[in-house]
């Protein structure tokens, strides 16, 4: 693949959303620390290794991308950040493209963090250790299965598969994560990775899922 020009160079600098948009290549948000050769590395922060520093939620000034990656990064997002992220990365993508991310399992989470029948002093740490997997690490919104699936559907990638860590029948995807991992249950992967390819947008489907969102979450947000 030709890597870009302003990868090739390492160049950092602000995204410009008057700017005509990136075109072609691969894309790595949230990249941080971790830079991906033959990749455009998008990050807000300015870092070393960061080709492009913007903030995903002014929008994706990408196109004709064959693939995007984000790992552990949607779960920084609020929610209908999120999802308008999702309909951003179908908008960047070529025709055809691909689209891999990884997130917290919140049903892991849940199993994992807090047990009911525990002692009351063992549910006292559990309760604390159960707010930070929601608040911590400056997370804003924790993803189950069933409703991620459904806002990639929603936002035009008909068909998802799940993955496990590292593994992708894809050779672009194939041994990406970096994200340290923690031990699995047979039922609740402690993280969800989605891999989606670019079908037709569903509009009508997107905006019911925005009004559920506004109607059961937003609306009762103080910010």
């Amino acid at each position: 693949m030709k890597v870009p020009f302003f990868s090739r160079r390492r160049r950092r600098r602000p995204a410009d959303p008057a700017a005509p948009p990136h075109r072609g290549g691969r894309l790595h948000v949230g990249a941080g620390r971790e830079r991906f050769d033959d990749w455009v590395n998008l990050d807000i922060q300015d870092l070393p290794g960061v080709d492009v520093v913007a903030d995903v939620t002014a929008g994706l000034n990408f196109r004709d991308m064959e693939a995007v990656y984000a790992e552990h990064f949607l779960e920084h997002l609020r929610i209908d950040h999120a999802v308008n992220f999702l309909a951003d990365c179908h908008q960047a993508l070529a025709d055809g493209g691909w689209l891999r991310l990884s997130t917290p399992n919140l049903e892991w989470v849940l199993m994992s963090h807090y047990d009911v029948d525990a002692p009351e002093e063992e549910r006292q740490a559990q309760a604390v250790s159960l707010n930070r997997a929601f608040h911590g690490w400056r997370h804003r919104f924790l993803w189950n299965q069933p409703l991620l699936g459904r806002a990639l559907n929603a936002c035009g990638f008909p068909q998802v598969t799940w993955c496990r860590y590292g593994e992708s029948h894809r050779p672009e995807f194939a041994g990406l994560e970096r994200h340290e991992t923690y031990d699995d249950s047979d039922d609740y992967p402690h993280v969800l990775i989605a891999e989606a390819r670019k079908g037709p947008a569903d509009p009508d489907a997107l905006a019911e899922l925005r009004r559920e969102i506004a109607r059961e979450f937003l609306n009762h947000l103080d910010d």
